[in-house]
């Protein structure tokens, strides 16, 4: 699964990896970098407007389905199994219509060893951003307020998470993006897209258990530590 991540880049890299335009388009959001993003939060998050653009806007992550009566559901459904997408209520009509990218340059999982979790740190050999791919909704309320939240899709864990859990997010390559979120993908193609990542991709180090509590959210969370946790 997936429960934490970062987002540490600046806005004009974000703009520059995802083809944003205008340049000054996130300017309005106030984004600034994020160490430890934690489901019930607000994220950045990529969609295509009717028009064919790529337009940001920030979503509560824990998906709440359309047809939820209680948004408290979203707690639970940060990841969504990219095998039943097509098959589950909660997430089949977003897999067919609201699909967005999910910008982040890390995340994080936690490997049981004895009675201890090590959290560990996950991010490109090169540090730079990637997308997960996600799915979005918008829910309404009884007062006619509503609500846009999201998903990160998961797929088995391919090196080198697999040794830490047995799923990983889907990390989109560049070039899937825009079929990634054209309203026009078939379910075959999309279903090509959520794999697990190449095995180069990624590289891994033990962090703090400071990762470990929301509340922590600065460049500390991503230091690395020895196995015992102290801190090169």
């Amino acid at each position: 699964m997936c429960g934490r991540f970062t987002l540490r880049a600046r806005p004009a890299a974000i703009v520059e990896h995802f083809a944003l335009l205008p340049p000054d388009i996130l300017d309005g959001l106030r984004l600034s970098p994020r160490f430890n993003i934690a489901p019930g939060q607000p994220v950045l998050s990529i969609r295509r407007d009717k028009d064919g653009a790529r337009v940001p806007a920030m979503v509560r992550w824990g998906l709440v389905p359309h047809w939820a009566k209680d948004p408290s559901i979203g707690n639970r459904m940060i990841n969504a199994r990219a095998e039943t997408l097509a098959e589950k209520p909660a997430y089949r009509t977003a897999f067919r219509r609201r699909r967005c990218l999910i910008p982040a340059d890390g995340f994080y999982e936690w490997h049981k060893k004895d009675a201890a979790k090590q959290p560990y740190f996950f991010h490109k050999k090169d540090d730079g951003l990637f997308a997960f791919a996600g799915l979005w909704e918008r829910w309404e309320g009884a007062d006619y307020s509503y609500l846009e939240t999201f998903t990160i899709v998961t797929t088995t864990a391919g090196e080198p998470v697999r040794p830490y859990h047995d799923r990983m997010p889907v990390i989109l390559a560049p070039e899937a993006y825009d079929t990634w979120l054209d309203p026009e993908a078939d379910t075959a193609t999309l279903q090509t897209l959520l794999r697990p990542a190449d095995d180069d991709l990624l590289e891994a180090y033990p962090v703090s258990t400071l990762v470990n509590r929301p509340i922590h959210d600065s460049p500390r969370c991503i230091e690395p530590v020895d196995r015992q946790g102290t801190l090169f």
